[in-house]
C-alpha cells in the first residue's frame, strides 16, 4: 500500500502521506502543499495502481499533472 510521497519546492522538503494526503515531516510552502494535496487526492487510484506495478517490477504508467 503506498504510503507517503517525497516533495521538494525549492530547498524545502517534505514527506507527504498518501491516504489521507497529510503532510506528516518537513515543510513546503502552503500553496504547493495545497495542490500536491489536490493532486495526489485527484490521482490516488492511479498512484496506487503504479505503487503495485512498481511492487512487481512492471514500467510505471504516467500520471497527468494539475491542470
Amino acid at each position: 500500500m503506498l504510503q507517503h510521497v517525497k516533495a521538494c519546492s525549492g530547498e524545502l522538503k517534505a514527506v507527504v502521506g498518501a491516504d489521507p494526503p497529510t503532510l506528516l515531516e518537513g515543510r513546503l510552502p502552503p500553496r504547493v502543499l495545497g495542490l500536491l494535496v489536490e493532486w495526489l487526492t485527484v490521482h490516488r487510484e492511479e498512484l496506487l495502481d503504479d505503487w503495485q506495478r512498481a511492487r512487481t517490477q512492471q514500467p510505471l504508467l504516467p500520471i497527468a499533472p494539475l491542470e
